[in-house]
This record gives C-alpha cells, structure tokens and sequence, in this order.
C-alpha cells in the first residue's frame, strides 16, 4: 500500500506521528520558531490545533517547501532542491518586531498551570481578549510560545510581543492594531462565541445555544465552542454547526465531562448536540 504524502491541511500533530523526531528536525530547520516541539507538552497541546499550512503562516516560511521537505524526510520525495536561506531572508518574516504600547493598561492572565494540568486554556484566554477594550493590552503567560493563538489573534486585528523568559516560561502581549484601536471606541468584539438561541431570538428560557462555526478556520471552531461550554449552564445544549464531525473537538468533549449527539442534514450541515454529562 502506497504511503499518502503529507499535505499542508494535514495537522502537524498527524505529521509528528508519522515521522517522530526527524519530523520536528525538519520544521526546526525552517525556523527556530519551531523549537517548541521539542517539548512534550507544546506538542501535546499545539500540535493537534495547527496544520502545516498555519504553522508555516505563523513562523513566516513557505508552506510549499516545508512540505515538500517533510515528505522528502519520509522518503516519498526526491531531495532536487537548493539549500534553504538562512530564515532572516525568507518572505514573510517580519522585518522588525512590534512593540507594546507602554502606557496602556495590562492584563495578566496565567496559564502555565492550566497546560501542565493538561486543560485546555484557550476558554479563558478568548473571554479575556474580549473583555480588551481598545486601547488595553493582554499579557499571557505560558509554559511555550503558543503558536495557534498567534494566528488566531492575528487574523483578528491583534498584533503581539513575545518574550521567552526561561525555557517554560513565555510571556506574550497582545494588542489591537493601531488602525483598529483608533476606530475602536468601545469594548473589543473580537472573541465573543457567536451563540444564539434555538429560534434566533434572545431568550433566556431557552435550552438549546447555537454556534455556527462553518467558514472558520482550525483552531477557531474548538476555540469557540469550547468557550461557549464555559457558560453553559447545567441542563442546557449547546449546538454547534458544522461541515463536517469535529473529530479533534470529540475526545476533548469527553475529557472535560460532556456528552454529545452528532446530526448529519441533507443540506451539508453537521450538528453536534453538547451537553453536561448527567
């Protein structure tokens, strides 16, 4: 049977399977950026959120070559390529690092527990972002540079800092763009779930919550569901809408005590029925 080449939607958790330590050689030799999955708990929590594709936006190298490199370390590829540039050469990476706006008041949120206790953070990090107002900045700190954030964030208007303080110990501060915070006068609406009632209308009696998270890229559909779940109260059902099963959201769910039921339409639409486990 013929082994299937790796492909830029492919996780990189998936392409770590396959290939092990020679695989996170491959991505370290595109960017030191990727020295994070080295370690055991950064794989375990980054690694099953990003694709190829979004791993190489983030540390600012082609997508093409870092696959094409990964699928000639597998052995399904000739190596007919020249040597790689040094990475300060490569296009896309940034040419100078941003800077926190100083004066702006700063809020820190702690999560280097959560991912060591193998919880999944994001929940927490997204209801803060949304509380930002416009001109606020949130520091994170975690146990690696989280990846998958940077990219979620940054299609979102933020931009960010990061400094690496001890090999478990990364602060990261996020804020909105200067465009965005000038035409920003109230509270940021960047993470808030979408969540509606089961008819559409606001109606607190209501016990099922709707999420349609068609059109969004990985990590952002787990990303809001989950955040959904933390307001979820008792008795409730959260529905998310969907393209296709979540297999990576599934295991997750059941890890953290809830149930679920999954619908598939005839007009293309997945549902997933959450609930608290009784």
């Amino acid at each position: 049977m013929t082994m299937q080449s790796i492909t830029s939607d492919d996780l990189v958790a998936d392409v770590l399977a396959r290939g092990g330590d020679a695989m996170i050689d491959v991505f370290v030799q595109h960017a030191p950026h990727f020295q994070a999955l080295r370690d055991a708990e950064a794989r375990r929590v980054m690694a099953r959120l990003v694709t190829v594709a979004q791993a190489a936006a983030t540390a600012g190298v082609p997508a093409d070559a870092l696959v094409r490199d990964l699928n000639i370390a597998l052995g399904l590829q000739h190596d007919d390529h020249v040597d790689m540039p040094d990475a300060s050469s490569r296009p896309g990476t940034p040419a100078k690092t941003p800077r926190r706006p100083e004066h702006w008041p700063v809020t820190v949120l702690d999560v280097r527990e959560d991912l060591l206790a193998g919880r999944e953070p994001f929940p927490r990090i997204m209801a803060a972002v949304a509380k930002l107002s416009a001109r606020q900045v949130l520091q994170l700190r975690a146990p690696f540079e989280p990846v998958p954030l940077l990219a979620v964030l940054g299609r979102r208007g933020f931009v960010h800092e990061v400094v690496r303080r001890a090999e478990d110990d990364w602060s990261v501060w996020f804020w909105r763009a200067a465009g965005d915070a000038d035409s920003d006068t109230g509270t940021a609406t960047v993470a808030s779930p979408t969540v509606a009632s089961a008819d559409g209308v606001d109606n607190a009696m209501a016990t099922e919550q709707w999420i349609d998270v068609r059109g969004l890229e990985p990590p952002e559909p787990m990303v809001r569901t989950l955040a959904a779940l933390e307001s979820l109260p008792p008795g409730h059902t959260l529905v998310q809408v969907n393209v296709r099963a979540p297999h990576y959201l599934l295991p997750v769910l059941l890890e953290r005590g809830y149930t679920y039921e999954i619908d598939e339409l005839p007009d293309d639409r997945v549902l997933v029925r959450v609930r608290h486990r009784q």
